[in-house]
């Protein structure tokens, strides 16, 4: 099974771009959504400099539209994409190129939805002077209280040994006076503390925008940086990406997801290789391609179709899927039982993991057609609970 990955704010290196825009497809495409961001994105993958690419504002939409138009150079006709990926997921920004590369919103939505997010944690980051720090090595439990004891937050959770702390400088300064045992510091390059409370400003700016934005159910499952939760329904996805702006990504929850739906190969888009840098660490067995040139792309295409499956969802327009947020115990809600119609977010059960017990809503609701599971059966991420016909649909 095949997850297709996209990477988060520092990815990014001096001139990365530069092999791609020889390609005169590429180099239109990615015209086009350097216009809808308003952006020089040519010049700045090509001839800014590391400082430059560095700014909140460059960087975000830099990475989200190399991303978006490498997907198109790696599935010339995007159709087939669907009956290869198993799944989808971002780092941080690299949420809004996963989202529009399973259909939630388009990638001109991506596009102003990535300059505002990036002009609006920018402003956020110069209210207060803060920063993040890479927490390597060291026992998890006590990396966490250290930084819990300094105040900060653990805002990308990136597996084991692999932490980064944010908050103030004066917090990051005490840590780094204090760091926990037999664990290495190391200072990101970053404008601010992103993923914490320091950047609430900037999720309420992003929420009154995304609230005029269309969206659509993902023709493939997504993984949350949230919970590392699998989400079926597009207004979920969306909220979840602009709520991230202000709480930790937790991509060692994805990567148990991807463990748990049965991954056996993940590749990253450009600009590649930290993700699947972790993934080699975390995930043992599972094969990784990270494409960061377009000379890579016949061998890319062999790595796809290699490990590429389609999802268990079920696209066709007529019909909508409920689905399992996660590997659990499935247990169904007796007010939804023998119904023949569920109105919009009735709640038909709860999957229990063991972290938690997720609830289960379905977004549209409709006319019943069959439950595809049983209380009590194990089910696994992505999986279809429940097909409904949309009331109405002829």
């Amino acid at each position: 099974m095949l997850v297709i990955v996209a990477p988060g704010q520092g990815a990014q290196s001096p001139g990365f771009l530069t092999p791609w825009l020889e390609d005169r497809t590429f180099a239109s495409r990615f015209h086009w959504l350097s216009t809808v961001a308003g952006l020089d994105l040519v010049h700045h993958g090509t001839e800014s400099d590391a400082e430059t690419i560095r700014d909140t504002q460059v960087a975000q939409p830099l990475l989200v539209a190399t991303g978006l138009v490498a997907a198109l150079e790696l599935f010339p006709h995007p159709a087939d994409a669907f009956s290869q990926i198993g799944a989808v997921a971002g780092h941080s920004v690299g949420e809004l190129t996963a989202a529009a590369g399973a259909r939630v919103i388009t990638a001109e939505q991506a596009m102003v939805l990535v300059r505002e997010r990036g002009k609006a944690m920018a402003e956020a980051a110069a209210a207060t002077p803060t920063g993040m720090t890479a927490v390597l090595g060291g026992d998890r439990d006590e990396v966490l209280a250290a930084i819990d004891k300094h105040g900060l937050t653990a805002a990308n959770d990136n597996g084991p040994g692999q932490v980064v702390a944010a908050g103030t400088l004066e917090q990051l300064e005490a840590l780094a006076a204090d760091p926990p045992a037999k664990a290495r510091l190391t200072q990101l390059s970053v404008a601010g503390a992103f993923h914490t409370e320091h950047m609430a400003p900037a999720v309420g700016h992003l929420a009154g925008l995304a609230r005029s934005v269309s969206v659509h159910d993902p023709r493939t499952p997504v993984v949350s940086n949230r919970d590392g939760t699998v989400v079926h329904d597009g207004r979920d996805v969306l909220a979840r990406i602009v709520g991230q702006i202000a709480s930790p990504v937790r991509w060692d929850l994805c990567m148990e997801t991807m463990a748990d739906l049965g991954v056996t190969g993940i590749l990253e888009m450009p600009p590649a290789g930290t993700l699947t840098g972790i993934a080699k660490r975390a995930l043992k067995g599972v094969e990784t391609f990270s494409l960061k040139t377009p000379d890579q792309l016949d061998d890319a295409r062999a790595f796809v179709d290699k490990h590429g499956e389609a999802s268990p969802i079920d696209t066709t327009p007529t019909w909508r899927m409920v689905v399992s947020p996660a590997k659990g115990t499935f247990h169904q809600s007796e007010d939804a039982f023998g119904r023949d119609v569920l109105a919009p977010g009735a709640l038909i059960g709860e999957v229990e993991t063991s972290r938690a017990r997720s609830e289960i809503v379905a977004p549209h609701g409709g006319q019943v057609v069959e439950w595809l599971v049983e209380d009590g059966d194990i089910v696994s991420p992505g999986q279809p609970l429940l097909r409904l016909h949309p009331e109405g649909a002829a």
